[in-house]
């Protein structure tokens, strides 16, 4: 049993080998990761940190060194960390803005699409599940059964958090943007507004209205969108914080939420909103193409490739382009791909344990491997196959393999958020029997490579 000396322990050695308190920013810590924003990391020595009793791994990411503790070591290591080094306790919110600022343009960009889109999953989620259960009882003929309270509850259900998604996102945005939230909704409620037509239903045309003689502003709601709220909320945050400069201070609680709304709604609807949704469109179908025609190539390429970038952090954005693709086709095909890529860092993480006779590295590759296959990647890809390299690889090869099968059989889901074996709960019904085939020919392939690609250990 690890007892309080040995948290204390490693606490000063952890603040010893991230160059001392000088070196350390501001530290927090989530459920099981130290994170640290340093001045300088090239004076971290990770070999270091590494071999400590009770670390599991060390990685950068989002401009944090991110110490994998685990849960219930994590809390008691950070308490002794900023005790011993005299650091200002910070929130992981707060770290995170401080580390956003050490980050370049593109990884900001990811950063700040994750903080958007994160908060709001479970919701995603749950409406996901929902709509996989409808889908499955219609699937067993149930639907008979379409009149009944229960069903038509379930419905409701399913489809809310999609049809006021604009909302839900403007919310969200306007906390990670700056701007007020309850103007932000009532912005996202304009833009799917019971007098424009559902934008699902776009596909029958849809009336336009001559605005100003120069726009003809389609009448057109934006329900289940994502691009167009992102731009609009963006746009208010601006137009919010330079209005309130323009208008006197004993004005402001009248005018400035009245000139937001009026301008913002404006461009949402005229402007930026139909503009976004072009884009929107034009991204969905370039990806459903490609999936479509380059099938089992594109699936091999997304599904090799993934890992790769999560590394870099711009995983972080494809929520929302996962979302577009729900909005637009009704289904979720690229999550499919990303939970192969995370099953197989567990089938290579696997394989370490069995091949490794370093009895630290077989203490941190079990869990790492079994938390991989409930989709969460980061034990796995930076404490165990990234040291070695080679078990990397071996993952990209079974994340290609079944990125390929389950582009092949056409797996969808129904939500964003959730891989490996918890997302077999958003796998659509007629794709349930590919998509845990696909996780089989994941962690297969990934473990059989990683054994026959090897390991290099230090005597």
């Amino acid at each position: 049993m690890t007892n309080a000396k040995s948290y204390k322990d490693v606490a000063k050695s952890i603040l010893q080998y991230v160059g001392g308190d000088e070196n350390v920013i501001s530290a927090a810590h989530c459920a099981t990761r130290l994170r640290l924003v340093l001045k300088d990391d090239n004076n971290i020595n990770k070999k270091e940190i590494e071999s400590l009793e009770l670390v599991k791994g060390v990685f950068n990411n989002g401009g944090q060194t991110q110490i994998i503790l685990g849960q219930g070591i994590v809390n008691k290591v950070y308490e002794e960390f900023v005790k011993y080094g005299d650091i200002k306790e910070s929130t992981t919110a707060e770290v995170k803005n401080i580390a956003k600022q050490k980050l370049n343009p593109l990884q900001k960009l990811a950063r700040t699409l994750s903080d958007i889109f994160v908060p709001i999953i479970p919701a995603i989620v749950a409406a996901g599940l929902l709509m996989g259960l409808l889908g499955a009882a219609n699937k067993f003929g149930l639907n008979q059964y379409s009149d009944s309270w229960w069903w038509m509850m379930l419905d409701w259900f399913s489809s809310a958090a999609f049809i006021f998604l604009p909302v839900l996102v403007a919310i969200s945005a306007a906390k990670v943007f700056g701007a007020n939230t309850y103007l932000a909704a009532t912005v996202g409620a304009i833009m799917i507004h019971p007098s424009l037509q559902n934008a699902w239903t776009q596909g029958e045309g849809y009336e336009t209205l001559r605005v100003l003689g120069l726009i003809d502003m389609p009448l057109l709601g934006y329900q289940g969108t994502v691009l167009p709220i992102l731009i609009v909320i963006f746009v208010m945050a601006y137009l919010e914080k330079n209005i309130r400069k323009i208008v006197p201070e004993m004005f402001d609680i009248l005018l400035t939420p009245l000139f937001t709304v009026l301008i913002t709604g404006f461009l949402a609807l005229a402007v930026i909103g139909p503009a976004a949704n072009f884009i929107g469109h034009g991204l969905t179908t370039f990806l459903t193409f490609a999936l479509g025609k380059f099938g089992i190539l594109a699936g091999a390429l997304f599904g090799g490739s993934y890992s790769a970038i999560v590394i870099t952090g711009i995983h972080h954005s494809f929520h929302a382009i996962e979302l577009g693709l729900i909005a637009d086709t009704g289904v979720n095909t690229l999550l499919p791909i990303w939970s192969m890529a995370n099953f197989a860092q567990g089938g290579a993480a696997l394989a370490v344990y069995f091949m490794t006779k370093n009895s630290k590295m077989k203490s941190i590759s079990l869990p790492s491997a079994i938390s991989a296959f409930v989709g969460i990647t980061e034990a796995a890809i930076f404490g165990v196959n990234l040291k070695y390299v080679k078990p990397f690889i071996g993952a990209a090869i079974g994340g290609a393999t079944a990125g390929a099968y389950v582009v092949f059989t056409k797996v969808a889901m129904t939500a964003v958020g959730v891989t490996a074996i918890p997302g077999i709960t958003i796998v659509t019904s007629d794709s349930m029997i590919n998509y845990i085939i696909g996780l089989a020919i994941a962690l297969i392939v990934s473990f059989s490579s990683t054994y026959i690609l090897g390991i290099k250990e230090e005597a």
